[in-house]
């Protein structure tokens, strides 16, 4: 008798973010030098065109394929990285731009900065460099170095997006 399987497969998340994208294959080669994903498999279909791609990053898995779609479909992800300025070097040498530098730290213990792709996807760099009780958070809030760094991270500089 067959038992049900898990309901989310080994090595996914409860979620898993799709990108849609004109060039799927510039898209995995920018995740591999940007971010170190390992990918996981690709079908071609019909040929020259990306139906499904996944790749892993970290202990997540993103799907993406080449886009049907008459209007472009910028992706927006959070990435939650060991050192940002590193991770933001990387991104510049794989061919991205930085779209807001990075902020100082938040109220809530982050450091930020967002980048772009050169497809257009918007990907949030965060950087855990402080515990912050999430009481204290709203507090925190109201303090000018914060508001300041909060500020930051509302402006795009990459041209292009606003």
């Amino acid at each position: 008798m067959n038992s049900k399987p898990d309901t989310v497969p080994a090595g996914y998340g409860t979620v898993t973010p799709w990108i849609v994208t004109a060039d799927t294959v510039a898209l995995l080669e920018f995740l591999t030098a940007a971010f170190d994903a390992e990918e996981l498999g690709r079908v071609e279909n019909p040929p020259g065109k990306i139906g499904h791609a996944e790749v892993r990053i970290g202990d997540s898995v993103v799907m993406m394929f080449d886009t049907p779609f008459k209007v472009a479909t910028p992706a927006l992800l959070r990435f939650y990285v060991e050192d940002a300025a590193a991770t933001i070097q990387r991104v510049v040498d794989a061919g991205g731009t930085v779209a807001t530098p990075l902020t100082d730290v938040q109220a809530w213990g982050d450091r930020v900065a967002r980048v772009l792709d050169p497809l257009g996807n918007l990907y949030w760099l965060q950087e855990r460099v402080e515990e912050v009780d999430p009481e204290d958070v709203p507090r925190r809030m109201q303090e000018d170095r914060y508001l300041k760094a909060m500020e930051q991270t509302q402006v795009l500089d990459a041209p292009g997006l606003t």
